[in-house]
């Protein structure tokens, strides 16, 4: 039977490392009775944290789906890393969801890969719900992280519980139930049946006024989204609970608020209000805009599909496991109807495709109970069948053909060098790499004409060591592993002008062709090289030669710069003139003349070597911050700022990603193992005089 599309929700848990993600996850899965017993990320024994580098580091590393009913409600959750190697599989999930639940440790609040995945959630336009996790643990502060919220990501958050007492046990005030602001009442969650069973109580007369100036809070947000509760309020009149809700829901929903909730997901506590929440707060797919996409043979044509089954079916792959009995295709279906046994298109590699299996996800496995005969729109889904989409690939109906907007992937920032031991182990890895990629779009791989080893790259040094053991040891190849390096790229200093020409005997041709380029650096330097045709409509070139001329100066763009062939980034070249004569001027003349305009352009603005920027958060006692602060000044980092949160200091700093290899074992020796640090990809910065001097012009 079909799911009614308005108790769908396909949310996402999003947040920093370490902030409590899949433990929230396995939480909802034991209590909403999709799995028997909790399971433990220091365990290894998480439904989402099942691939051996997983439980090994107890860190989520690939993205996993899992479903569950509560109440009414059908919820398909997305549970995604928090380091920021793994940023990819967090873009991934949140193009295709509804609605996102982003956890943060009530003792270290906003962390810098919390401000990553609020920025992504902006970008995709995804409503949210807040979680302040670890209420239980020493120097745990909601108060804190809750103001934290609005000034550190520019959010708007509007608190529907408290927490009674926070911090452990042996504190004067230990965290040990929630206030829900919406009823008024306190909710006590009992430890044997690990938060099944909830007692609710009057909120304790100590606590009372505090529960009242904070539901006033909430209530005077409400009163922005609600005329009918605004009305009532000046009435003097009581605001209903179901006022209350449907308000809260629709600021939500139009992301002008983020409702705040709040426990301990290792014990239970107010996990249960959470999934709660997810239904009566988050949007269904009916809720969201109809997608948007184009006609493949006219791109200008703009198309919508609306989550609806008498639409033509419609749908995005997300993400691709492979197997050897087929690979197993993520798709989020926006339209339509996605029957076993039939056939789609796939209009971004122009194939048809089958459908030979559907099934529904559990973990990062089809669930093996689950095949299904149909799914319908606002679903999630596994099937096996299509050979040539990849990531990010739209399938539609074959007589009513949309393509949907990709998935856009940052830039790898680390290469490193591999060649198999031996040539029989070179084919298979050929294949292995092959299908590594197919599986994440931030890692590549290509092979040296110079060297014939192959390079690896990736975001950052553990998604190349998790790279490494996924090779050696669950593919079983012999690979001999050289040092990471850095992915540089290559700008302009300044702006130029030139002429390129061709003058050449071909045999009884006298080639000849000549082209104006100007050059000038973007104010972003990290931004994609842009080619424009600026020929004058009086401009003598034929179509053809004019087209040969300008696409010789995309490739030669798109190929790398001067220095080392890194990528060219931040510069705006214009082809603005062009000469010719009767004979010889063809379009191998004008690509000559091309190539050479671009290389005297390039040589003439000055090439520019650039670095790859990384903003470094370190959090520690202030017991080691001078140690810490003169390493990363030894590391060419500039200190941006140091602030207090509760009994830890907080360091954030730029530094160059070349000096950062090995770092975060540094933090460790230098306090004790009490430090940790996180960073993320700010940008691009010119490199110092001794890197550039290393490449030869």
């Amino acid at each position: 039977m079909a799911t009614d599309i308005s108790k769908i929700r396909n949310i996402g848990v999003i947040a920093h490392i370490d902030a409590g993600k899949t433990t929230v996850t396995e939480r909802m899965l034991y209590l909403s009775g999709a799995k028997h017993r909790v399971g433990r990320v220091d365990h290894g024994t998480t439904d989402t944290d099942d691939d051996p580098e997983e439980q090994e580091r107890g860190i989520t590393i690939f993205s996993a789906c899992v479903k569950y009913n509560w109440g009414d409600y059908s919820i398909n959750l997305l549970d995604t890393p928090g380091h920021v190697d793994f940023t990819a599989e967090v873009e991934r999930c949140l193009r295709v969801l509804d609605g996102a639940v982003v956890v943060f440790s009530a003792r270290e609040g906003v962390e810098a890969q919390s401000e990553t995945v609020w920025r992504q959630a902006d970008r995709y336009e995804v409503p949210r719900i807040v979680f302040i996790n670890k209420m239980d643990r020493e120097g745990a502060n909601f108060e804190s992280v809750f103001n934290e919220i609005g000034p550190r990501l520019g959010g708007n958050p509007v608190a529907i519980e408290i927490p009674l007492g926070q911090g452990p046990t042996h504190v004067t005030d230990p965290f040990r139930g929630v206030i829900d602001l919406i009823n008024m009442k306190l909710l006590e969650f009992d430890p044997e049946t690990e938060g099944k069973t909830i007692e609710e109580k009057e909120i304790p007369a100590e606590f009372l006024d505090d529960a009242m100036l904070w539901r006033e809070q909430m209530l005077d947000a409400i009163y922005d989204i609600s005329e009918e509760a605004a009305t009532l309020a000046l009435e003097e009149q009581e605001v209903p609970r179901e006022l209350i809700i449907s308000a809260l829901r629709q600021g939500c929903i139009d992301r002008t608020i983020q409702p705040v909730l709040c426990g301990s997901a290792l014990h239970g506590i107010g996990v249960q209000p959470l999934m709660t929440a997810v239904g009566n707060f988050l949007p269904s797919p009916l809720d969201r805009p109809p997608v948007e996409g184009v006609d493949p043979k006219r791109k200008e044509k703009t198309l919508s599909r609306g989550p609806e089954s008498k639409e033509p079916f419609c749908g995005l792959v997300f993400k691709i496991l492979p197997a050897k009995t087929g690979d197993n295709y993520w798709i989020r279906i926006y339209s339509g109807e996605l029957k076993q046994n039939s056939r789609v298109f796939c209009p971004n590699r122009d194939k048809k495709e089958n459908i030979a299996q559907v099934w529904q996800i559990h973990a990062t496995k089809k669930d093996r109970s689950g095949q299904m005969e149909s799914v319908g729109a606002g679903d999630i889904c596994c099937v096996i069948g299509p050979r040539f989409a990849i990531t990010g690939d739209t399938l539609c109906d074959t007589k009513a053909n949309i393509e949907l907007p990709s998935i856009n992937f940052a830039d790898t920032v680390l290469s490193m060098a591999i060649e198999p031991e031996s040539t029989a182990d070179k084919k298979k890895l050929e294949e292995t790499l092959d299908m590594l990629r197919r599986q994440d779009p931030t890692f590549q791989a290509s092979e040296s004409s110079e060297t014939g080893q192959t390079l690896i790259s990736g975001m950052g040094e553990l998604h190349l060591e998790v790279i490494q053991h996924r090779l050696t040891r669950d593919f079983g190849l012999d690979v001999k592993f050289y040092k990471p390096r850095v992915n540089y790229r290559e700008t302009i200093g300044s702006a130029a002008e030139v002429i390129g020409q061709c003058n050449r005997q071909m045999g009884a041709t006298q080639m000849f062709a000549r082209l104006g380029l100007k050059v000038s650096p973007l104010e972003n330097a990290s931004a994609p090289a842009l080619v424009f045709d600026r020929l004058p409509p009086e401009c003598p070139l034929p179509n053809a030669v004019r087209s040969a001329a300008v696409d010789e100066i995309r490739e030669r763009a798109s190929g790398g710069g001067l220095l080392a062939g890194f990528p060219l980034s931040g510069v705006r070249i214009e082809v603005f003139s062009a000469e010719m004569h009767e004979e010889g001027s063809d379009e191998v003349a004008f690509r000559i003349a091309a190539g050479d305009a671009f290389d005297k352009a390039m040589q003439e603005a000055g090439p520019v070597l650039l670095e790859p920027l990384m903003k470094v958060e370190v959090t520690t006692p202030e017991d080691y911050m001078g140690e810490l602060v003169g390493d990363l000044q030894q590391r060419r980092a500039i200190i941006s700022s140091t602030e207090s949160r509760g009994m830890m200091t907080v360091i954030t700093a730029d530094a160059p990603l070349k000096e950062l290899f090995g770092y975060s074992g540094a933090v460790r020796s230098l306090s004790q193992g009490r430090a940790g640090s996180s960073m993320e990809p700010l940008g691009y910065q010119p490199a110092p005089k001794e890197d550039t001097e290393s490449f030869q012009f």
